[in-house]
């Protein structure tokens, strides 16, 4: 088994290991160490690479494959999602309290101990989206915070991080009204990370490493929606042509 590298860090620059380098037990551990800037997150969801660790451990930094994403226009909203959306039950906002929202995914859950959103990595996220790389979506209900998520933004790639929900089906509404909102805006992937049940049935599919690499090259590369978002304020003209479609 080859052991994942020490990241050296010199004048911000991250010296990452080709992902072709990652492991293949686990899936995807690529290197070890380094640090959370903002410099070396941004190069390392370029390259696909994105951190994931516990409080008791350093910095790990991981690439699998294959990689599990979604392709805007393959969303695949369920009957009963589609049901849920036609009641419209929460209004839908974009970068309204980001902070709220990575507390609300760190939060401990009855099915899962601990969390990997350590007090290091939300403050790091919390930079991000000060600098307009990184972006919440909120689902309210009556006033309150009842769902959501984050990720970050690099050209028309979203890369999904985490999403916490305390009411319903919450969200799964922010999560297809973010897809639909960006499939409109030329977003040409939702980088899932890792393949999980409720992402499948969501429409997300695995794919080789190398053709994720690939599609990072072409839509990285294209210019970035100005932070920050604000789509369709409210969330209802997206809802609206959502049922049109799938009706």
């Amino acid at each position: 088994m080859r052991i994942p590298r020490l990241l050296h860090m010199q004048s911000q620059r991250c010296d990452f290991p080709d992902v072709s380098e990652a492991l293949e037990e686990p899936n995807g551990l690529l290197a070890v160490g380094g640090e959370l800037s903002a410099e070396c997150l941004l190069h390392a969801y370029r390259r696909g690479i994105f951190p994931w660790y516990g409080e008791a451990q350093p910095v790990l930094w991981w690439s699998p494959d294959p990689r599990m994403v979604l392709f805007p226009r393959e969303l695949h909203v369920s009957r009963s999602l589609r049901k849920t959306l036609r009641r419209h039950p929460y209004r839908i906002t974009m970068d309204r309290c980001f902070a709220e929202v990575v507390a609300a995914c760190a939060a401990p859950r009855r099915d899962e101990a601990g969390t990997w959103i350590t007090p290091e990595m939300a403050a790091a996220y919390r930079h991000l989206h000060e600098l307009g790389f990184a972006h919440s979506v909120e689902a309210w209900r009556d006033g309150r915070l009842v769902g959501g998520l984050y990720g970050v933004a690099i050209g028309r790639v979203f890369f999904g991080e985490s999403m916490f929900h305390r009411e319903r089906d919450a969200s799964k509404v922010a999560f297809v009204w973010l897809v639909r909102s960006l499939q409109a805006r030329g977003f040409g992937l939702v980088d899932c990370q890792v393949a999980t049940p409720h992402l499948a049935r969501l429409g997300a599919r695995e794919i080789p490493r190398a053709r994720f690499i690939a599609l990072l090259d072409r839509y990285c590369e294209l210019p970035g929606w100005p932070a920050p978002w604000c789509f369709d304020e409210g969330g209802e003209a997206v809802t609206d042509r959502m049922q049109a479609e799938d009706e």
